[in-house]
């Protein structure tokens, strides 16, 4: 009986223990993959911004360049 029982406590034992690692290893996919996301936002707002100052220094360019005087003589 006690083979038995023991038996029963370390198959208990060895399940547990291969289910809480592939239940980490499923978490850490998921910190990674959130944190993957994270990091290409953040490189997407930073290029959106450059876009947005190169379009505000092309505007005042251009607003520059009309406003000149023109001299007559």
């Amino acid at each position: 009986m006690k083979k038995v029982f023991l038996f029963v406590a370390l198959a208990a034992t060895i399940g547990f223990s291969s289910c809480t690692n592939k239940q980490a290893q499923i978490e850490k996919a998921r910190q990674d993959s959130l944190k993957e996301v994270a990091r290409l936002d953040s490189i997407a707002k930073v290029q959106a911004d450059s876009l947005a100052a190169v379009a505000a220094a092309a505007a005042a360019a251009a607003a520059d360049t009309l406003a000149q005087v023109v001299e007559v003589n």
